[in-house]
């Protein structure tokens, strides 16, 4: 999902063990040459935004969820942030996205007038027997006019384009209960494209996606880093990470570090990052 831009200035995974630190040292043989061509036309160039977090803290009741989290994404980078189930990243993102209270200081810097927000979700969570076609799931997501009467002409050629990127051009009128878990995430990220973002926030989005999802996302990350979009991913295969992202920020709700992917992805570091659980009282 997409949400336009209007905020002022200051506005449960598996648990992690060696098998994860061995994973993240080894090299990759996949390349982005072996993805699947795409019949989309480029992506324009954008400009992303600057995410400055300064000392961003939140607390539940007794529990303190966030504990004064700083770190800076770059405009047009990759920027990964990784951590153990219950680490904060999740409610970092609902912090961003203003659906949670914090303190602290939490600032977009667009290089012009604020831009587009797009969102993707880690799951999608529906009655598979409803008889919603992808096209259906589309038209209710990306506009206002109800999905029952069709596509509405201003968004039918956006859909029709983000659904070209992720490969399901052919499945649109496939009802989405029928699709594999592969592909309705393939769906969620063509949904987040539309309206094109400038910045773009997603969370864990290989989680569900087959051998085929994953080369048209890797893809698609390589197109919005060139295009100049900003993106902020949660993630936690390692070794996807180290390939794909700019910068990684370790998070379990302070932050343990924030480095190149080269840097950040140490036995050590990340040792230390899924077998410390910092949880404390207010």
């Amino acid at each position: 999902m997409t949400t336009q831009e209007t905020m002022s200035p200051t506005v449960t995974e598996p648990p992690v063990g060696a098998s994860l630190l061995a994973k993240a040292s080894r090299q990759s043989t996949s390349s982005l040459n072996d993805t699947p061509l795409s019949r989309a036309s480029p992506l324009p160039q954008v400009s992303g935004p600057t995410l400055d977090f300064a000392e961003v803290s939140l607390t539940l009741g007794r529990t303190t969820i966030l504990d004064k989290v700083t770190f800076e994404v770059q405009p047009g980078s990759v920027h990964a942030l990784v951590g153990p189930n219950g680490g904060g990243k999740s409610s970092l993102i609902k912090t961003l996205l203003g659906q949670m209270p914090h303190q602290g200081r939490l600032s977009l810097q667009w290089p012009g007038e604020p831009g587009t927000i797009g969102y993707v979700p880690q799951a999608l969570e529906f009655d598979r027997g409803l008889p919603m076609t992808v096209d259906d799931f589309m038209a209710a997501m990306c506009q206002r006019r109800p999905a029952f009467l069709g596509l509405s002409k201003h968004y039918a050629a956006a859909i029709g384009e983000a659904l070209e990127r992720v490969g399901l051009q052919d499945k649109r009128k496939r009802r989405m209960g029928a699709l594999s878990g592969g592909e309705r995430q393939r769906v969620l990220l063509a949904q987040g494209l539309i309206p094109a973002p400038q910045l773009l926030v997603l969370d864990e989005p290989m989680s569900a996606l087959d051998e085929a999802g994953i080369q048209v996302f890797e893809r698609l990350l390589s197109d919005w880093r060139q295009s100049g979009i900003t993106v902020l991913w949660i993630e936690h295969d390692l070794e996807a990470v180290g390939r794909l992202a700019d910068r990684v920020t370790g998070l379990n709700r302070r932050v343990l570090f924030d480095a190149t992917p080269k840097q950040a992805l140490t036995p050590e570091r990340l040792l230390t990052l899924f077998s410390t659980h910092p949880r404390s009282a207010v």
